[in-house]
């Protein structure tokens, strides 16, 4: 049994950045399995390209026979598993996707993961981790008032998405109760950063503010989320790894609300100093009709990683948004290698006469 680890999705967001700095911390080989659907970019891992520790395989996590000869193979020691959809607004409109990806993906992947488990040895079984990495939507949405999401919290989706996310939660957790697979459950808030697709709120900004286009607002901009700078996520993410309680779930959250709103003049603010033009970029705001069943408020109560792992946030969230605005200046050219047909296709199918 080698010390590799395996990444599914790691070609998308987060998981990209997720084998970035983990190629980065360790000496540890990395197989990176990815189906590279429109939000996979392997120019993520341009600055890995050669590295003989990573090891890329194209392939879906509902090819069960792949995943098999991949472990039969790689014979990992943890699994990580960020492969999913994650759009909400996607969701809306083609949730089958989200349904195919999410839950049936991740029943594949826990099949193969547990057929794999069973064989080892006991020392090889006590070492082995399977992290599942979700999201803090499948708590549903918080009034102004209410206290942040805690682990305790009851699942209440309110998006296909989110649903799809929850059943997936569910499967992990019936996994270890039923087979004893050593599983972890991590819930993230909203992550932003470096290699994030532009459909999300924080790159569309950017990009549509430096294009002179309308800066697209659903609603009144009041809705509350909290933000996560990638890195720190990734890092809380390498700690569960280490050092999580088999069976426990994690909120990772960055302590930092904000209303779509604020983030946007966040984002003007910055660009009206780093690219000036003659018109503040406020001005480019829009306010547009807002989305079906929008969740007016998500937010992380991270107290029990703090305590249990020692981990907290390194980023606020102002040098957190001026480095990613950063980022997305310093490479156009990876932003041209996003912004294909497709893309510009949602973009008219979902703001265009809202």
């Amino acid at each position: 049994m080698q010390n590799l680890i395996l990444v599914t999705g790691g070609a998308g967001f987060i998981g990209s950045n997720f084998v970035l700095r983990w190629m980065k911390a360790t000496k540890q080989p990395v197989v990176n399995l990815d189906k590279l659907t429109y939000a996979g970019n392997l120019q993520n891992l341009a600055g890995i390209a050669g590295n003989e520790r990573h090891i890329f395989i194209k392939e879906d996590i509902n090819n069960a026979d792949a995943i098999k000869r991949v472990f039969a193979e790689h014979r990992p020691i943890a699994v990580l598993h960020f492969a999913a959809e994650s759009h909400v607004d996607r969701s809306i409109h083609g949730p089958a996707d989200f349904i195919e990806t999410n839950i049936n993906g991740t029943f594949t992947l826990l099949e193969e993961v547990r057929a794999y488990w069973s064989g080892l040895n006991s020392d090889e079984q006590k070492r082995f981790r399977f992290l599942h990495v979700s999201t803090d939507e499948v708590y549903g949405s918080l009034n102004p008032g209410d206290a942040a999401f805690t682990e305790e919290r009851k699942y209440s989706p309110n998006s296909p998405y989110s649903a799809s996310k929850a059943a997936s939660d569910h499967l992990v957790r019936a996994y270890l109760h039923t087979y004893g697979l050593p599983t972890l459950i991590t819930n993230c808030s909203n992550n932003y950063g470096a290699y994030q697709f532009p459909e999300k709120l924080i790159p569309l900004m950017i990009l549509n503010a430096i294009d002179g286009k309308r800066l697209p607002v659903y609603g009144d901009g009041k809705n509350v989320r909290d933000w996560l700078y990638v890195e720190d996520h990734c890092d809380a993410l390498a700690l569960v790894l280490e050092r999580g309680r088999v069976g426990e779930t994690y909120n990772i959250g960055g302590w930092n609300e904000r209303t779509n709103l604020e983030v946007v003049n966040a984002v003007c603010s910055i660009l009206d100093e780093l690219r000036p033009t003659s018109r503040p970029h406020v001005d480019l705001i829009e306010f547009v009709k807002d989305r079906p069943g929008h969740d007016r408020r998500y937010a992380i109560d991270a107290t029990k990683i703090a305590n249990e792992l020692g981990w907290k946030p390194k980023e606020t969230f102002e040098s957190g948004i001026r480095k990613t605005v950063e980022w997305y200046l310093a490479n156009e050219e990876w932003v041209k290698g996003v912004i294909t047909g497709e893309y510009h296709n949602w973009v008219s199918l979902q703001y265009v006469n809202r």
